[in-house]
């Protein structure tokens, strides 16, 4: 990582005009975006827009076409460094828990580090709290509800300890009081914490309460940026528009 950009000190990830293309059709068309150290960033869009290709592709899951990455200001090479990929968590739609107790999952990424037992102890335990989901430690992963799942998956990210989170359509599977409990709890951690987070959604409601701004894609491309506010007084193209207007009616 040699290439490094003048005064991006506040840039923990930057995009640069991110073009993917998978059996021959485009899903990403130049986009570009930088995450701020310490922001909650969401990015809503319809289902078809390309928002998961844009969260794998800048999460290092997957490489773009085209374009540039960047890591606190410098050019990431084509083979990312494990250490890099160590400082990134993420939580998908649906939680992806292995079959083990709730502990063992939350536990599952700090054995694979080599951390010691008693710190996984101590973090597990501490992340366990933060979720309320202590008393269900011994509980297998599989008789979970859908929100103590999610919380499970959680709480496995944040105790990581990750420079950058990102969530992926982290409530779309929950009924909706399930919804504002874990939006209570996880606005209490990001408060807490300040981890750097992307979250991706198609709810424009829920995203606008966790997210200091938003982003906007249609079609592969971000078409609109700022905050809630912010978008809707910006002047935008007539599908972008519609878009927006069926957000806020739903």
């Amino acid at each position: 990582m040699k290439e490094t950009l003048l005064g991006d000190r506040d840039t923990i990830l930057r995009a640069e005009d991110i073009t993917v293309v998978k059996n021959k059709k485009t899903i990403l068309k130049e986009v570009s975006l930088d995450i701020k150290k310490g922001e909650c960033l969401g990015l809503v869009g319809p289902n078809g827009s390309g928002k998961s290709t844009l969260l794998k592709t800048i999460s290092l899951l997957e490489k773009p076409t085209s374009g540039r990455l960047y890591w606190e200001g410098q050019l990431l090479p084509a083979k990312i460094p494990m250490p890099l990929r160590h400082k990134i968590a993420i939580v998908f739609q649906e939680p992806l828990l292995l079959n083990k107790n709730v502990f063992q999952n939350v536990a599952l990424g700090l054995k694979f580090r080599r951390l010691p037992k008693k710190e996984i102890k101590a973090r597990v335990e501490y992340w366990l709290e933060a979720f309320g989901i202590s008393h269900l430690a011994k509980q297998h992963a599989h008789s979970l509800s859908g929100g103590e799942a999610q919380r499970t998956s959680l709480a496995r990210a944040f105790a990581l300890n990750p420079q950058i989170l990102f969530l992926d359509e982290p409530f779309s599977a929950l009924d909706a009081p399930t919804i504002e409990e874990l939006l209570v709890d996880l606005k209490k951690v990001f408060e807490s914490t300040g981890v750097t987070t992307l979250v991706v959604s198609h709810n424009f409601r829920d995203i606008n309460r966790l997210t200091h701004r938003m982003l906007v894609m249609l079609d592969g491309r971000i078409k609109a940026s700022g905050t809630k506010e912010e978008i809707l007084s910006q002047q935008h193209d007539q599908e972008t528009q519609s878009f927006l207007t069926q957000l806020v009616q739903n």
